[in-house]
């Protein structure tokens, strides 16, 4: 694994934010970092996790760059780090921005059945991306800061999307769900979208395993809700792994579909999620410890190679996917794989170090 360890200081070297903005792909990065931090100890993680912290958090708390004029479940995700941060330097602006961002979510639009909205300009819709990006955050912080009095409610918005977006035939979740039932992409008898997109999936199982990391068990009800929920996801994902290549596909269900691809960043959440479902002993080690290192090793080996210029890159990554607004992105099979394959993208990346941290630690 030294061509892993080489990347990892190359990309951490040359990393430039993904946006201008707060925003969620860097999330993916520092919590990949703060995850190698732990299972390694390397210095080098924690100081980029809180060099880019410190460069955008004020003495006063203020997150400098966070976009306050719409609401956007995306821009929670980076404020995962802030309690690495704070563990780790005492420092009381890391509180107060992880307040800012939990008085943010307590004012952010919701559907009927108590699910956030994806986006200000996606109403009404429930997309399982939005469940990675800001759960795992309300779960740790209503067990650190807020009494435990949101596990109610972190659970019932996991159950709602098992109610809406499942499929029980091919026991997967579809993208996303439109709960006014009037997009161009969405079913007009259930408002689901019309395939299962992998990383949709790999958001979903990574946010359900974070979630249980921080929950407190003793919170029985809400915390087996959960744990239930993720071994039927573990079970529907584990049929659709290539029996060769031991990856998943872009569009999961769909391996007879010329141009699918084994996709990287999806296939990276569900090793993680395999590999941290087996350490915190919600999942049966002797069924996936196995399938999860050949599966991360076989990442490696695939999709980590040299460009032209002998530079390692991590290739494969779905550059971006989503649904609409209006006519455009319809989630056809057509769509998903329209979509640009690039390197070193961080939504690929950062799984990518959560993974390698877990299967350090197994």
């Amino acid at each position: 694994m030294e061509a892993v360890k080489a990347f990892i200081k190359r990309y951490l070297t040359d990393y430039t934010p993904y946006k201008t903005y707060w925003n969620y792909e860097d999330g993916c990065v520092l919590k990949g970092c703060a995850d190698l931090y732990a299972a390694t100890g390397d210095q080098a993680c924690r100081a980029f996790v809180l060099d880019y912290l410190d460069r955008v958090i004020s003495d006063a708390g203020e997150i400098t760059n966070f976009p306050t004029d719409k609401y956007n479940i995306d821009s929670i995700n980076c404020g995962k780090a802030l309690f690495f941060a704070l563990d780790e330097t005492g420092e009381e602006k890391y509180r107060k921005a992880l307040d800012f961002l939990t008085d943010r979510l307590a004012t952010h639009p919701r559907c009927a059945c108590g699910n956030f909205w994806h986006k200000e300009i996606y109403p009404e819709q429930i997309w399982l991306d939005g469940l990675y990006m800001a759960q795992p955050f309300r779960a740790e912080y209503d067990v650190r800061f807020g009494g435990k009095k949101d596990a109610r409610d972190i659970a019932r918005q996991f159950k709602n999307v098992r109610q809406y977006l499942f499929d029980e035939e091919k026991q997967l979740y579809y993208h996303a769900c439109d709960m006014a039932k009037i997009q161009p992409w969405a079913n007009r008898e259930t408002g689901k979208s019309p395939n299962f997109w992998l990383r949709s999936m790999g958001w979903y199982l990574m946010a359900l395993i974070d979630c249980l990391d921080s929950m407190d068990p003793q919170i029985y009800e809400h915390y087996r809700a959960l744990e239930d929920l993720f071994v039927e996801a573990i079970r529907g994902i584990v049929r659709y792994q290539d029996e060769k290549a031991d990856l998943w596909y872009q569009v999961i269900d769909r391996a007879d579909v010329e141009g699918n691809y084994l996709e990287t960043s999806g296939s990276a959440m569900v090793i993680y999620a395999l590999l941290k479902g087996v350490r915190l002993g919600i999942l049966d080690g002797e069924k996936y410890l196995d399938r999860a290192v050949k599966a991360f090793e076989s990442l490696t080996e695939q999709k980590l190679r040299k460009d032209e210029n002998g530079v390692l890159r991590l290739y494969d990554i779905c550059q971006v996917a989503g649904l609409g607004p209006g006519e455009k992105r319809d989630g056809s099979v057509a769509y998903y794989l329209s979509e640009p394959r690039v390197p070193d993208d961080a939504k690929g990346v950062g799984p990518y170090f959560m993974a390698y941290a877990e299967y350090l630690r197994k």
